[in-house]
């Protein structure tokens, strides 16, 4: 039968209710909501006008063919004066054959109109909103869960189809059907039509009872079933069998994962089994219409022989059993409103969300800004993040620097002292809370922001590279440069000969987060990246952090190239790495207490020489200021293991090379005994 034929089911079948309406109740109040979700449809006004006449037309043709099977019965088959009359036979099945075929066409034309209007407009909304998103400021992805922002981007509005396909055709359709099939039932005989009223609520009530029940149990099972696919994921993982092994926990593991799958067990056989004997009972009662049907028109006809023909038994049970569908699906459409409605709700609630920074109305390019490009400036600036308590210590408080065109300038100290958000307040990506950051002698307010970025390259700890070829993760940066310019942009990072050693080159794929490559690697090919962006202004956020003394080394290296002729703030916990800036600002508590050269600062015996003291210490190398000026050999970059590419490394292999020890860090530090600093 086509869709036209029968009732629609609907949207929410196999759904707990009970659950779907405490969700329904979470969702924010969003104002005009109904004006808003009518305005995202407005463009399609037209074709939606026609899928509501074809789902009409389907409905309605759907009581037809029963009209048609009683003149089938009382004048083809068996009409009164007796004999079969094939040709009027052969016309009326002829008809009834027509009609299953027209609904089928109108079923088929009607989902091409419900589908094309419902995906266009998901697609405009799943596209506003990740524009919308990429405009939010920093703060809202740190303070949002990222599983929420993919949840509302792709289950809510992946769900605005939906509206659409099934809950507005569902009780459009469903309603036609239902008002269709009663007239037909009145004008076949009305008095079978009160029986059928009467028998057919209990039928509807119980039907939908037994849907909330195994719904609810359907719900269970599949939080069962995800907490066994979490045991699964955490205990067989690498890294879970590792600490499975390490402690001995292999059985209490093992006797988790069988409790929770006879969980499992217990909930799929209650689902299969709920049920059953209410829907025993329905099974009997849906089976018994027709018979008490029959029963009520032989007593109709005993009074009166002629009142009801056998055409007209027949055609009105047909028409009767297409009523329990759609009458269960209409007393779920509050509900489904409503779900609509909270869905939609969800929607706005994001698309109304204010981006925190904006472009002034007047705002200029960095180029235009009075002062030297690549100079920056931090007046008596101070920073609270916004979700922190009022009352709680600013992150920077009173932060004063410049860092002229081309200087290198470093930041250090304690964790959590606020060195990252002076970076994270240069680019403007978040707001000062008072003072002034300039940025090339202008309030970065008065920047507009994608200027501020053009001019401004950032190497972080962690880097991230796309499941996507090296080439490609390089473009990312500049999508025209050559090959040359990437090749070039290699070289200066250290990383060409490693790419080059590779089989497919700077085809390779790095695979998802670039886990093909060694942390060194990455880092590399992310200040590649940088340089071929060729900002004026660098940032580093601890980029070395993660890496090991020999891949440190060379890292620092790259940046050190990086660097050369950019203003660069760099933030450090390894201060090996930031020796050479032309100013070490030390940084505590949200404040700036101690600046100046790295020799400067160990003299004056301050915080930054604890530090130095401390790092020296942790790690046992006593070196002096006279190796790090040059007295130790410079290191063989060719002979270096972890600067090898691949063919080198086989090659060093089977010549059984060793590779000399490198170079550690060298800072002057407190006498262990007399406590004395030696002089710079």
């Amino acid at each position: 039968m086509g869709r036209g034929m029968g009732g629609r089911p609907g949207g929410l079948r196999g759904v707990d209710e009970d659950a779907l309406r405490r969700q329904n109740a979470e969702a924010p109040a969003v104002p005009d909501l109904g004006r808003r979700v009518a305005a995202l449809f407005r463009p399609y006004v037209g074709k939606i006008a026609v899928t509501a006449l074809l789902v009409v037309i389907g409905a309605a043709l759907g009581v037809v063919p029963p009209l048609v099977i009683e003149r089938v019965f009382d004048e083809a088959l068996f009409p009164p004066e007796g004999g079969v009359q094939m040709r009027l036979l052969g016309t009326l099945v002829a008809v009834i054959i027509g009609l299953y075929v027209l609904s089928a066409i109108v079923g088929v034309i009607q989902t091409w109109f419900t589908s094309n209007v419902g995906n266009r407009v998901t697609g405009d909304l799943r596209v506003k909103m990740f524009e919308h998103l990429q405009a939010m400021e920093l703060g809202f992805f740190t303070r949002t869960k990222t599983g929420v922002i993919q949840s509302r981007l792709q289950n809510d509005v992946g769900g605005v189809s939906g509206v659409l396909t099934s809950t507005v055709t569902s009780i459009l359709g469903n309603t036609v059907t239902v008002i269709a099939s009663l007239v037909a039932m009145i004008l076949i005989d009305w008095r079978l039509t009160l029986i059928a009223i009467v028998i057919m609520p209990p039928l509807v009530i119980v039907q939908r009872r037994v849907g909330q029940v195994r719904a609810r149990i359907a719900s269970e099972t599949q939080q069962s079933l995800s907490e066994l696919t979490a045991i699964t994921q955490e205990t067989l993982s690498v890294s879970g069998i590792l600490l499975s092994k390490s402690f001995n926990r292999q059985r209490a593991e093992s006797r988790r994962y069988a409790d929770e799958n006879a969980n499992q067990i217990r909930l799929q056989v209650r689902q299969a089994m709920s049920g059953q004997g209410f829907f025993a009972v329905v099974h009997v009662l849906m089976a018994s219409v027709p018979a008490v049907i029959y029963l009520v028109a032989g007593f109709i006809m005993v009074g009166d022989p002629g009142a009801i023909t056998a055409g007209a038994i027949v055609a009105f049970t047909t028409v009767q059993a297409r009523l329990l569908q759609p009458l269960t699906s209409l007393m779920r459409v509050a509900l489904e409103v409503q779900t609509s409605a909270a869905l939609f709700a969800r929607i706005f609630e994001y698309l109304d969300l204010t981006p925190a920074i904006t472009d002034a109305p007047d705002a200029i390019d960095v180029e235009d800004g009075p002062g030297p490009l690549g100079r920056i400036e931090f007046r008596d600036v101070t920073f609270r993040y916004p979700d922190a308590s009022p009352d709680s210590r600013p992150t920077l408080d009173g932060v004063t620097f410049v860092a002229e065109p081309g200087q290198q300038v470093a930041f250090v100290g304690p964790s959590g002292a606020g060195k990252t958000t002076v970076l994270y307040l240069t680019p403007r990506l978040y707001e000062a809370s008072s003072g002034q950051v300039l940025f090339a002698g202008a309030d970065v307010r008065a920047l507009r922001h994608e200027s501020i970025i053009d001019h401004v390259g950032i190497v972080s700890q962690e880097t991230y590279l796309f499941h996507a070829t090296i080439r490609e993760n390089l473009r990312y940066a500049k999508p025209d440069a050559t090959d040359a310019e990437i090749e070039e942009a290699c070289r200066q990072a250290n990383i060409h000969h490693i790419i080059a050693g590779f089989e497919q080159g700077y085809d390779t794929v790095v695979g998802e987060r670039g886990y093909r490559l060694s942390g060194g690697e990455k880092q590399r090919i992310a200040i590649a990246r940088v340089l071929l962006k060729d900002p004026p202004v660098l940032l580093l956020d601890e980029a070395t952090s993660a890496l090991d003394t020999v891949s440190e080394r060379i890292v620092q290296e790259a940046l050190e190239a990086a660097a050369r002729g950019r203003t660069t703030l760099s933030i450090a916990h390894r201060l090996s790495t930031v020796i050479d800036a032309d100013v070490i600002h030390v940084v505590e508590a949200g404040r700036i207490v101690e600046s100046g050269t790295h020799s400067e600062l160990i003299a004056r015996g301050g915080l930054y020489a604890e530090l130095a003291a401390e790092q020296l210490a942790s790690t046992r190398v006593l070196e002096t200021e006279e190796a790090v000026a040059g007295e130790l050999p410079p290191p063989d970059l060719a002979r270096r293991r972890a600067d090898r590419a691949p063919e080198e490394e086989r090659a060093a292999a089977t010549a059984d090379v060793v590779p000399p020890a490198t170079g550690a860090l060298a800072l002057p530090v407190a006498d262990p005994v007399t406590g004395e600093v030696p002089e710079p």
